[in-house]
């Protein structure tokens, strides 16, 4: 009998932790080049990522050409990942950003993909999406 209480007991404690890790994490969304032209949904406190295929050799890099409302969706990072290191020379990474969600609102970030010295090329590729705080 008492066995059997201190398993239940066991039992409930665990899912009590389990429910309390779950409900602590933020919401994380994540998209990549398909999801441009489209809409995401994220919480409030939420975090959004997005990664895009970036090529650092050829000199062309993803640049925030800006967001239509900052106090709904704040940048945080902007981060370069190389390809591995057994990957044939030339080959592209990615470029990650992680935006936090600040409060309920709607938001449209715009993305450029340019060679950003003077005279370079402007705009080679877009991506655009809006993200919807609840």
């Amino acid at each position: 009998m008492k066995t059997k209480l201190a398993i239940i007991c066991v039992a409930i404690a665990t899912l009590l932790c389990l429910f309390a890790c779950s409900s602590a994490a933020p919401n994380q969304v994540s998209v990549d080049e398909s999801y441009s032209g489209g809409d995401v949904d994220i919480a409030v406190e939420g975090l959004l990522t997005v990664t895009l295929e970036s090529n650092a050799t050829t000199g062309f890099q993803w640049e925030l050409a800006g967001t239509t409302d900052p106090s709904v969706l704040e940048k945080l990072s902007n981060e370069y990942e190389a390809p591995e290191a057994v990957s044939p020379p030339g080959t592209g990474g990615k470029e990650v950003w992680i935006f936090k969600a600040i409060k309920k609102g709607k938001s449209t970030i715009s993305m450029e993909y340019s060679r950003p010295w003077e005279g370079g090329e402007k705009a080679a590729q877009t991506f655009t999406l809006t993200v919807v705080v609840k």
